[in-house]
């Protein structure tokens, strides 16, 4: 009985004393300096394949085999399309038949000239007789190399009865399909090399004026983190822009061809006001930190600039030297390079 009547006097906290306790977030509270830090530029393009061909053929003929599908990985070489060649085939044999003959020809030929050769040096041919073994020879000569270049020049053509992956990649179109007409120039198939993507963005002379062929830059596609090489920096026409190309591997074709990209450019060094990735706090499209003072924690909104992996740089909102809290539960993060 003693035990409740304590209980029951013991003094209670006046209402407005609770309420005036200050609001505190449970984290780790830091103290927001300037910081020296590397100042960037993130320029946007677009991934786009290193290379990209739409084949055809110097041929008129009807297609007899289409060896490909779109999204097919081909190696350079590999065959794609074959075209009705029978008509190259008789003309083949045709060709092969006159080098018989003026090869024969031309052995004829040498060994008349030859022999009046002999006889004219034992002044036993007169010298219109050698003249005209000489000739005969220099004709049976010119039309041995005739019909080889001919044999040549229908090798080549007859090449184009067999189209080919001009290199390795991924084919992502087809026009034609087996009955088709095939005619010079008309295109057959488009292939892509994906395994290398190549990021074109334009930006003032400031912004290119450190950047060397060979060099490495950061890059980020479709929000992903990526490494680059600076293909080369080359005016654009109008003479007041560069155009900036990086090359970035794909050898597991992740990427696709024609997703945003950005490559950060490096401007020097300048002072930011950066604040850890995990005090951030998002609510839509509204991004804050607990700033902490004598009062209690606060939400407060800011507005952020570069997002890196574990910094974010603060824009407008704060100031150095006030306190935020870095929560103990960590919020979702921002994806890096998000104004």
């Amino acid at each position: 009985m003693s035990v409740a009547v304590l209980t029951a006097c013991a003094p209670k906290r006046p209402e407005h004393e609770r309420a005036a306790e200050p609001l505190r977030v449970d984290g780790t509270p830091i103290t927001v300096v300037d910081t020296v830090v590397d100042a960037v530029l993130d320029a946007a393009g677009v991934a786009e394949p290193f290379q990209q061909a739409t084949l055809s053929t110097k041929l008129t003929g009807t297609v007899v085999e289409v060896l490909v599908r779109e999204g097919d990985v081909v190696r350079a070489g590999q065959p794609l399309v074959r075209i009705d060649a029978r008509e190259l085939t008789a003309k083949a044999a045709q060709v092969a038949a006159s080098v018989v003959d003026v090869t024969a020809s031309h052995r004829e030929a040498l060994a008349q000239a030859t022999r009046i050769r002999g006889l004219y040096a034992d002044s036993a041919a007169t010298k219109a007789q050698l003249d005209a073994a000489e000739t005969g020879l220099a004709r049976a000569d010119a039309a041995v190399r005739g019909a080889q270049a001919a044999a040549a020049e229908l090798r080549a053509v007859t090449e184009y009865a067999v189209v080919r992956a001009s290199f390795g990649g991924v084919v992502t179109q087809r026009f034609v399909d087996v009955g088709a007409f095939a005619a010079p120039g008309a295109p057959l198939v488009t292939l892509q090399d994906v395994a290398r993507l190549r990021v074109s963005v334009s930006a003032e002379p400031n912004a290119v004026r450190s950047l060397r062929r060979g060099a490495p830059i950061s890059a980020t596609i479709e929000h992903r983190a990526v490494n680059a090489v600076v293909e080369g920096v080359v005016p654009t026409p109008t003479g007041n822009l560069y155009t900036v190309n990086a090359i970035v591997p794909n050898g597991d074709r992740a990427i696709l061809a024609g997703s945003a990209a950005t490559l950060t450019l490096p401007l020097g060094r300048r002072a930011a006001l950066m604040v850890p990735a995990t005090a951030l706090r998002r609510e839509g499209d509204l991004t804050g930190v607990f700033v902490r003072t004598a009062e209690g924690d606060a939400l407060r909104w800011i507005r952020v600039g570069h997002v890196g992996e574990q910094m974010v740089e603060v824009m407008s909102g704060l100031r150095a030297g006030e306190q935020i809290v870095v929560p103990n539960v960590t919020p979702a993060r921002l994806a890096p390079g998000r104004n």
